[in-house]
């Protein structure tokens, strides 16, 4: 097979919009990326979560809708953003460093031997990043195809997973993150000014 068959294996687009030698784009792969936690827990060793992440979800945001009825119909409008809690799944080293600063966080968020809670988000929340990398290592840096901040996280959730002697696995723990704001820093539009937020000519 010619080579120059490969730009052939995409969708056909009308109109040319795209160059006829293009060919498929190189996807972003879920396996190249990694996770970095600012202000978790009070060891300051937060590159060994970076190190034993297993999985973690990218955001999702909901606009709650608001329904204006009128004479003959309906129209909807958006509501405020909300964005939706997200997970992080972590291997427990067999140092204990992973769940050491994963007790520490939520020790921060609420303190289990004396009953008492923070005063203050600014005591407990935490940032958390993660970038799609291109597959760079070694004296080839990576590249960072795409990168989120997560900013005002804390820990909704903490599972600290199950021993069992007929598993062949290693001991995971769950995290579910609740977070005020995401922006895309690197390689997306969420945080860039796109339009202009002023009311046009439409009421809509």
């Amino acid at each position: 097979m010619a080579v120059a068959s490969l730009s052939k294996f995409t969708v056909p687009l009308a109109n040319n919009q795209s160059a006829d030698s293009q060919g498929l784009l190189m996807p972003k792969l879920k396996y190249r990326f990694r996770a970095t936690f600012v202000n978790f827990g009070v060891s300051n060793q937060t590159n060994e979560l970076t190190k034993q992440v297993v999985d973690i979800k990218r955001p999702n945001v909901n606009f709650t809708p608001i329904t204006l009825d009128v004479y003959n119909s309906k129209v909807y409008l958006q509501g405020k953003p909300e964005w939706q809690e997200t997970t992080v799944n972590l291997r427990d080293d067999a140092t204990g460093a992973v769940s050491k600063l994963v007790g520490e966080q939520v020790q921060k968020q609420f303190d289990f031997m004396e009953q008492a809670s923070a005063a203050a988000g600014i005591n407990y929340k935490f940032q958390m990043t993660y970038e799609i990398l291109d597959g760079g290592n070694g004296t080839v840096a990576p590249n960072v195809l795409e990168a989120w901040e997560l900013d005002g996280c804390f820990l909704s959730q903490v599972d600290w997973g199950e021993m069992a002697y007929n598993s062949n696995e290693a001991v995971q723990i769950a995290l579910t993150v609740k977070f005020d704001n995401a922006i895309q820093t690197v390689g997306g539009g969420v945080g860039t000014s796109v339009v202009s937020l002023t009311p046009g000519d439409s009421v809509n």
